[in-house]
């Protein structure tokens, strides 16, 4: 495993020998494992790898929505399994692929649910709340949308809003499963050319998903190419030069042309 540590004491997000799956019949069944990286604040960084190696499982046990089976996760230098589930709401935010409960709520109202963490058992939006909502809104430069339903938005303004509400639970982390999944390449490259701007402006660690390894590649601060038995974590550009991209899928059908940064078919 290739670790690239800097400036340590800025480190938002540590993972330690990690092994992700599930549970059958009370055995681990291990989908990926020794997996070990460090996020520093305000990085951008891409989750890529084969269908099926456990990108989004990777992501769900990061954000505690499932258990890893072992290893270590540490948010600020405390571990995972010590914050409570509120504390945690304050920390970490969590954008899956999953649709949207009600389509029939506004843009406003549905970035408003990303305060939840902070309002009253009425769920009450203070001023506080609705300053914090009104940024998200304009950090995804939605303002002309807010007052529109869900359900007249393209996927791409859909996107953007599932960033908004993330964005407006105001935590140092989030994590996003596949945000251009469904997108034209002009919409897949402008959502994360926003994510990176979001990232190095307010210094949030953001760490996303992605089957769009070759975008990924030219936006990404850093990035995580997961495999079953080991994985690989640093810049693109020291992945590239030490051709982790090669392993990625079989020589004999497509292969990684490190001048371009970009895979061909054999």
């Amino acid at each position: 495993m290739k670790i690239i540590l800097e400036n340590e004491k800025h480190i938002a997000l540590e993972i330690a020998n990690l092994s992700i799956g599930y549970q059958r019949k009370k055995q681990d069944i291990i989908i990926a494992q020794d997996i070990s990286f460090a996020l520093n604040k305000g990085e951008l960084a891409a989750i890529v790898g084969v269908n099926g190696i456990g990108k989004s499982t990777l992501l769900r046990t990061l954000g505690a929505v499932q258990k890893s089976i072992s290893g270590a996760i540490a948010i600020e230098d405390k571990a995972l399994q010590n914050y409570t589930p509120l504390e945690l709401a304050t920390k970490i935010s969590l954008v899956l692929t999953e649709a949207i409960a009600s389509k029939n709520l506004t843009i406003a109202e549905l970035i408003a649910l990303g305060r939840q963490p902070y309002t009253n058992w009425l769920g009450t939006l203070t001023e506080v709340d609705k300053a914090k909502t009104k940024e998200a809104i304009q950090l995804v430069e939605i303002e002309a949308l807010q007052h529109k339903k869900c359900y007249e938005l393209s996927d791409g303004q859909l996107q953007r809003v599932m960033i908004a509400r993330a964005l407006a639970q105001d935590t140092p982390i989030i994590l996003l499963d596949e945000p251009t999944s469904h997108l034209d390449l002009y919409h897949k490259v402008q959502i994360l050319k926003l994510l990176k701007t979001i990232a190095h402006h307010t210094q949030k660690t953001i760490l996303f998903t992605t089957h769009e390894i070759e975008v990924a590649l030219q936006l990404s601060d850093k990035m995580l190419l997961l495999r079953k038995e080991e994985s690989y974590f640093d810049t693109p550009e020291a992945l590239i030069q030490g051709k982790y991209f090669e392993k990625l899928f079989p020589a004999n059908t497509i292969q990684f042309d490190p001048i371009l940064g970009s895979f061909k078919i054999v």
